[in-house]
């Protein structure tokens, strides 16, 4: 298939648009699809897909924009794609959105959505390249400058995603593993080369008797026959299916839940273990007590007083830690021209992540610390030099020597001195027999300072600002469905995360748009009764009606 750009094409007279009455003409120039196809639609870059096809070969491929705007859309309506395929064919809202009313034969099929997604699969997979990520943050970022918001402040939050596969325990999950590779040898016609005993697996009604029928002192015998059943299929099918997928499930299943032959210790397998043999990138983590299988997400607004957009976003197994994301998004960003705040929570506060985001001209805010936080005596302490020279009392130290390894000054004091201090309880001081011995790290140091600095107003402020992104994980959640997204796997849990991150953007730039559009009306007729009007006609939410209110009467 080759790649053409979409080229603009001219009115023609049977445009579907002829057909409608003024009315209806009305009607759908006051809908999302005007904005859409206005705004949004012409933004979307096709050059960046170029990859995914031939430069020159075969019939030319559905045009990019209308693909991923129709996706976009798709998220952005809460429909599926055998229900988008109808829209985009029967909907006229769809067509003026995705400029499609002049097609005598709307270049559009039940396969489009899935064919696009899947060359974006294997592009990743071969090259490494996210292009739908690249393109969705480029999108983000020219909403962003539509709608006003100048990016000098972030903000900064992560969500744990659940994979669709099922939660299984560990006879389940040998079963299942053991089972899939008998069924694939017997569907291969090599069964002969299998045990009697094994040719049970392939019988599905024997997983229910095998995994759930079964008393609390039966699960350790059932659990440890299982096991052996796996390793002997796993000798019995090295030599021949090595290339098999089921194979090379069973042999990482083994490695995980076994060792020189036998079952390891709950606590010795690594949460990075294979879940469920139909996900295999799946990972489990306990976040808030609380066990999670799948992935996690951060994501990071720029907010200003017209709203916020997300400009970045971050899709991995859940294992990656909210500090490695917290990192990543700094390097992202790079070095900026202006200060630029970041607002987080206290899993991204790590002394590393502070002097990444100095280097980069950026404030990396976070609303508490983790763990234990240091006295604030320490910044009381005469430091010149990277030497202690007085303690909070006033003493000078008999010593003091820098560690530019560890980074930690260590001061000896008088003994007595410190015994009698007034500061003895605060104070990190060690008292032995002979001396009195204070030890700080710059670590402690730059902790201590900035626990000081989430006391006053501003950085209260930031807190306060923050709590706008600690309300996305429950829109994605309750909106957009991502623990149920219908497929598995890291790359293609991450495109369909991407396009409803496209569909919020969208949706937050129509609203804008239709506030700007009741602004005009309101400036000009000055009824106050209008605002009445609006709220109950648009139903907008309140902090964004309470957003505009703000504009409106300042």
């Amino acid at each position: 298939m080759g790649f053409r750009t979409n080229e603009k094409n001219q009115m023609r007279i049977t445009d579907r648009l002829n057909n409608l009455t003024e009315r209806e003409r009305r009607i759908l120039e006051k809908s999302w699809a005007k904005y859409f196809g206005d705004v949004i639609f012409p933004m979307i870059n096709e050059e960046k897909f170029a990859a995914l096809y031939c430069t020159d070969n075969g019939r030319p491929n559905t045009p990019i924009n209308v693909v991923i705007g129709s996706i976009i859309i798709k998220e952005l309506q809460r429909r599926t794609d055998e229900e988008l395929v109808d829209d985009v064919i029967l909907d006229i809202r769809y067509q003026y959105a995705l400029p499609l009313t002049s097609h005598e034969e709307i270049p559009y099929s039940d396969r489009t959505p899935s064919r696009f997604r899947e060359r974006l699969y294997w592009h990743e997979l071969e090259t490494g390249e996210d292009l739908l990520k690249e393109e969705i943050e480029r999108l983000s970022g020219a909403i962003a400058k539509l709608m006003k918001i100048s990016g000098n402040v972030k903000r900064m939050d992560s969500l744990m995603v659940s994979s669709s596969c099922k939660t299984m325990g560990r006879l389940e999950l040998i079963y299942t593993c053991v089972s899939n590779l008998v069924k694939e040898l017997v569907k291969s016609g090599e069964s002969h080369l299998l045990p009697e005993q094994l040719l049970k697996y392939a019988d599905e009604s024997n997983k229910n008797a095998v995994c759930y029928r079964m008393e609390k002192d039966e699960v350790l015998p059932r659990l440890e026959a299982v096991t052996a059943d796996a390793l002997l299929v796993y000798e019995t099918a090295a030599s021949l299916v090595g290339g098999f997928e089921d194979f090379q499930r069973l042999e990482r299943m083994l490695g995980d839940q076994t060792k020189n032959g036998k079952l390891k210790p709950a606590k010795e397998i690594s949460p990075r273990s294979l879940q469920n043999p139909s996900d295999e990138d799946a990972t489990f983590r306990r976040k808030g007590g609380v066990g999670h299988q799948g992935y996690s997400a951060n994501i990071v607004e720029d907010c200003g007083e017209t709203g916020s957009i997300i400009t970045h976003y971050d899709f991995d197994v859940n294992l990656h830690s909210d500090a490695d994301f917290c990192n990543e998004t700094i390097e992202k960003l790079g070095v900026q021209e202006e200060p630029v705040v970041l607002i987080a929570d206290g899993a991204n506060a790590s002394d590393e992540n502070f002097k990444a985001a100095a280097k980069n001209n950026i404030e990396l805010v976070t609303t508490a610390l983790s763990g234990n936080l240091p006295p604030e005596i320490v910044l009381e302490f005469v430091i010149s030099e990277n030497e202690i020279t007085a303690c909070p009392a006033g003493h000078t130290p008999e010593k003091s020597t820098w560690n530019a390894e560890k980074e930690t000054m260590k001061a000896d004091f008088d003994r007595e001195a410190c015994a009698g201090c007034p500061h003895k309880d605060e104070c990190p001081v060690k008292i032995y027999k002979k001396k009195a011995v204070v030890t700080l790290s710059i670590k402690t140091i730059n902790r201590a300072k900035h626990a000081q600095k989430l006391s006053t107003e501003k950085y209260k402020e930031y807190a306060r600002k923050r709590n706008g992104v600690e309300g996305m994980p429950s829109v994605l959640r309750r909106r957009y469905a991502i623990d149920n997204m219908p497929v598995r796997g890291l790359v293609r849990q991450k495109m369909l995360f991407s396009f409803k991150i496209g569909a919020i953007n969208v949706k937050r730039a129509i609203v804008y748009a239709f506030l700007l559009a009741f602004l005009s009306i309101f400036t000009r007729c000055k009824n106050l009764q209008l605002l009445i009007f609006h709220k109950l006609y648009f139903h907008c939410s309140g902090w964004r009606y309470s957003c505009f209110l703000k504009v409106v009467l300042t």
